[in-house]
C-alpha cells in the first residue's frame, strides 16, 4: 500500500478499510486479530470520532501499517477528500 494522507476522521477509516479488504480480512476477522467486536471496527472505519487512540493503533499494528506525524501538505482537504 502506497503513502496516503488523511486529514480527517473520516479519510482514516477509508484507509483503513482498504487496507483491511486488501488483507483480504472481514471486519469480524480484524477485530477477532486485535480482540475487538466487528461493530468497533466498523465505527473506526466509519471514522466515528468517538473510538480510543489505542483502538486505533491496534487495528493499523494488525494491518501492518503505521502512524507517521509530518508538517501538513499544501494540499487543501478538498483536494485530499477528491483522492477518496
Amino acid at each position: 500500500m502506497s503513502e496516503q494522507i488523511a486529514r480527517t476522521e473520516k479519510q482514516l477509516g477509508a484507509i483503513l478499510r482498504r487496507a483491511r479488504k486488501q488483507a483480504r480480512l472481514s471486519q469480524g476477522a480484524l477485530g477477532e486479530q486485535i480482540h475487538l467486536r466487528q461493530g468497533t471496527v466498523s465505527r473506526l472505519e466509519a471514522g466515528e470520532p468517538a473510538v480510543q487512540l489505542r483502538t486505533l493503533m491496534e487495528a493499523l499494528s494488525a494491518l501492518n501499517l503505521e502512524l507517521v506525524v509530518r508538517p501538513r501538505s499544501q494540499g487543501s482537504a478538498a483536494d485530499i477528500e477528491d483522492l477518496f
